[in-house]
């Protein structure tokens, strides 16, 4: 019987690697990006045709590579960056394994242009999946230009899976970033068919951050920082009040990479326990720089995943740096106890000056209970025999009191009025001097009805409210608009843009005046008229974040519903807000005035009645 192992040729076994490195263009920017980095450059570009799938160019200043070199490259498992197995455990760069290059020229047709500084010419190399097909000498810049052209030519299956180009164009975007934040001193240029999407100049941390994700996050980043024996942590985390119902603005690098650890980001989002609504999530960007050989990155092909020596003690030491930050940033106003100041406005008290006992006055006779019109009695006066005691009754006017009954229990549904009912006079829910509201932990707001208790999730009833106005707005004719005083900004992600184009023509019938101003730049000259518009930006932000993370594609069916839902949360009563009793009563009205009164657009409970019986049970 003849034997039936034997080795893989080359092509195929970089293709097989190719599934793992290269899954999508977004995964062969990454590695380019990453390779110009860790050749020194100060300035990288990044230029792209259709999404990547047309070509994938990368340009960079730094040291470049000799003629050999540059042919070695493209073989599997050729690397500068180790020589032995120990290295793996000190790994400084972001590259290490040795198979990007290999397995993207699989996939792609790839051109390589390279000069070292103290060589005359630099050499120009032609792949074709897999193939030399030709290397001569040339002219170019310091550096390297990389072009990945006609991605997965030779694997039609795998092309064919891509999605449509604004999806992997934002998978891009996504990495671009991820390379840009870490890299905050290095200037990165990004474009897309012909237009800038993104020219990053060297800069700060915080710089790079606001020139990413737009100038809004200037007052929202609370810096953190703290240094231990084990690990030192730096960074920012965004305010508690920007908390977002997607995790997007989510990052951690560690020793200069970005990492995917949901056990770290499980030690940051405790922090914000109890400071953010449930189902949503902190936005954070945290650096941490540990020990090489106490972190392990060669886990997964992509480098993104890593394993921690010490993964407890780490958590426990990012939790509290977060706390601070918060304590010390984010959590209203304190009182500066070293500050003189408080202490120089204080009264001294004069030693010579006799004091006083303070007295008061009060009028024995004084009876709250008495009205105008009706006889007083004095404290030397005795009351009627026919007092409290023998009219307590009156007090109580029943006619199933004495019969020792009480009212039946009402069905939910009986307490809910007509949808038509809109003022205050025909609302069975308006509430009278001897039945008020209460507004329990600035949250829930407690009502007394005929079957027993009320309580409404205010926020929720504040979303029901409101989306149904707008959905109404979309679904009539284009809504009025208010002009604003000064007209506002907006910066959108490039990540983004294509959304909002695509929201446009929804927010306008609304009652937005949006117009374009520049390639990420919109101005906003004017909000609906008959929508509370609280905050224009975070409203935008808002209807974006709905539309990507329901991950699919625009349609007229769901294109209202998400544009509703995107108005109704960033613009509901929150929790936490204190009303008085006109706006618990005001909300009260239009939530009965509802369609769909007992559930949020979200499919949760708005409104409970506590009945009289279950009171009675709770009691005994």
């Amino acid at each position: 019987m003849s034997d039936i192992i034997r080795l893989l040729p080359d092509h195929v076994a970089n293709q097989i690697a190719a599934g793992e490195v290269v899954q999508r263009p977004s995964s062969v920017v990454k590695e380019l990006l990453e390779n110009a980095i860790d050749a020194g450059a100060t300035s990288v570009r990044l230029t792209l045709k259709d999404a990547g799938r047309t070509l994938i160019q990368v340009s960079d200043n730094g040291k470049g590579m000799s003629e050999t070199d540059a042919r070695v490259a493209f073989e599997r498992h050729a690397t500068s960056k180790i020589s032995s197995a120990e290295d793996l455990f000190h790994i400084q760069t972001l590259g290490f394994r040795g198979e990007a290059l290999a397995s993207i020229a699989s996939v792609a047709q790839v051109e390589l242009k390279t000069r070292r500084e103290e060589d005359a010419l630099g050499t120009h190399i032609i792949i074709d999946g897999n193939e030399v097909k030709g290397q001569q000498p040339v002219q170019c810049p310091k550096g390297a230009t990389f072009w990945v052209k006609n991605l997965f030519f030779n694997i039609p299956a795998r092309r064919n899976f891509l999605k449509a180009d604004q999806v992997e164009l934002r998978h891009i975007i996504e990495e671009f970033e991820r390379v840009a934040l870490v890299q905050s001193t290095i200037e990165m240029i990004m474009e897309h068919n012909g237009k800038t999407l993104f020219h990053l100049p060297s800069s700060n941390l915080k710089q790079r951050i606001i020139n990413l994700f737009g100038s809004q996050l200037n007052q929202r980043l609370i810096p953190i920082e703290t240094d231990t024996d084990l690990i030192s942590i730096d960074g920012f985390i965004v305010r508690p009040e920007y908390a977002k119902k997607t995790k997007g603005e989510q990052y951690f690098f560690a020793n200069g990479r970005f990492v995917k650890m949901p056990y770290l980001n499980h030690a940051v989002e405790s922090a914000y326990q109890a400071l953010i609504p449930e189902k949503s999530y902190p936005s954070y960007f945290i650096f941490f720089n540990v020990n090489p050989s106490s972190i392990d990155v060669n886990i997964h092909p992509t480098k993104t995943e890593i394993k921690l020596l010490d993964e407890k003690p780490i958590y426990a030491i990012l939790s509290a740096a977060v706390k601070k930050g918060l304590g010390m940033f984010s959590i209203g106003n304190t009182l500066d106890f070293d500050s003189e100041t408080i202490f120089n406005s204080l009264p001294i008290a004069d030693t010579n000056k006799n004091f006083q006992q303070p007295t008061i006055s009060f009028n024995p006779d004084y009876n709250p209970f008495n009205t105008p019109g009706k006889p007083t009695y004095s404290s030397q006066q005795k009351a009627p025999s026919s007092g409290l005691k023998s009219n307590w009754k009156d007090l109580f006017p029943s006619d199933n009191f004495d019969k020792g009954e009480q009212p039946a229990p009402q069905r939910f549904e009986k307490e809910i009025p007509d949808a038509s009912l809109e003022n205050k006079e025909d609302s069975q829910f308006q509430i009278s001097d001897d039945k008020p509201l209460l507004q329990v932990k600035n949250k829930y707001i407690i009502a007394n009805v005929r079957s027993g208790l009320m309580i409404i999730d205010q926020n929720r009833a504040s979303q029901r409210v409101l989306f149904e106005k707008a959905l109404q707005r979309l679904n009539s004719s284009p809504g009025t608009i208010q002009q604003l005083l000064f007209p506002e900004n907006l910066y959108i992600k490039p990540a983004d843009i294509d959304l909002l184009h695509q929201a446009l023509p929804g927010l306008r019938h609304l009652g937005f005046d949006i117009q374009i101003l520049g390639i990420n730049t919109f101005v906003v000259n004017g909000i609906p008229a008959l929508l509370p518009i609280t905050d224009t930006a975070a409203t935008i932000e808002q209807i974006i974040e709905e539309h990507r993370a329901s991950n699919q594609a625009f349609d007229n069916t769901r294109f209202n519903g998400l544009l509703a839902l995107g108005v109704a949360r960033s613009n509901a009563v929150k929790e936490g807000q204190t009303l008085n009793k006109a706006e618990m009563q005001h909300l009260i009205d239009q939530l009965f005035a509802c369609e769909v009164p007992n559930v949020a657009p979200d499919g949760s409970v708005t409104v409970k009645i506590l009945d009289i019986s279950e009171i009675e049970k709770l009691m005994k």
